[in-house]
């Protein structure tokens, strides 16, 4: 196990050598395994790289963020430039149904609402206003509404996983709650793990996923 020095050694290290991260300023205390930071990143898109540079380096156990962008001179812009922008950017991102997701903004903040079929399309409009100019924050309230029914998803599932991985299929529970899958049982390596939570994602109407599979080499 790595200690709280030589982690918070890695993290700093891994913060500089991303090319997406310019801020000099960034705090980082570790205890326990836990990160804790700080500081004034200049824009929305870079605290969004801070954060998931240091959930790569190894033996991070949680992250608190205690950062708060500050755009930098020139960089405000008003709302409703903002807003428009936003529109802008769902409409031309191919990923993102037309008219299903529609943005507020305050003080810079933006809030996606609305509903769409599949995650992928969830996370798809938070990246398409996450870069913008301006940005400060953003909240993803944007619901997955499901198509099908839970039997049809459980069914859509299985198929996946018979497809990706067929001698796991067959020792995974998979039970179907609303939107939400919760996957039990036994595979062989994390990567037949990840692939069956991957199948699970890919279905459509999964708003959340529930990984319990454990590995048994």
């Amino acid at each position: 196990m790595k200690s709280d020095a030589l982690l918070r050694s890695d993290i700093v290290a891994e913060l500089n050598w991303d090319p997406a991260i310019t801020a000099t300023d960034v705090g980082v205390t570790v205890k326990d395994g836990v990160v804790t930071l700080s500081g004034h990143p200049a824009s929305h898109a870079e605290k969004h790289a801070i954060e998931r540079a240091v959930q790569r380096v190894k033996g991070v156990k949680a992250v608190a963020v205690e950062m708060q962008v500050k755009l930098a001179a020139g960089y405000e812009r008003t709302d409703a430039d903002i807003a428009m922008a936003a529109e802008r950017a769902l409409e031309w991102n191919v990923l993102v149904p037309d008219g299903k997701i529609h943005p507020m903004v305050e003080h810079g903040w933006v809030t996606l609402n609305g509903e769409v079929e599949w995650q992928y399309q969830r996370r798809a409009a938070e990246g398409a206003v996450r870069n913008l100019l301006g940005v400060t924050g953003v909240t993803n309230e944007v619901t997955v509404k499901p198509k099908f029914t839970p039997a049809d998803v459980e069914k859509r599932i299985r198929d996946a996983l018979a497809r990706q991985a067929d001698r796991e299929a067959s020792q995974i529970e998979i039970s179907v709650s609303g939107s939400q899958v919760t996957l039990r049982g036994k595979v062989h390596s994390w990567a037949e793990r990840k692939a069956a939570q991957g199948a699970a994602w890919a279905a459509p109407g999964v708003a959340n996923v529930i990984n319990n599979l454990l590995v048994e080499p």
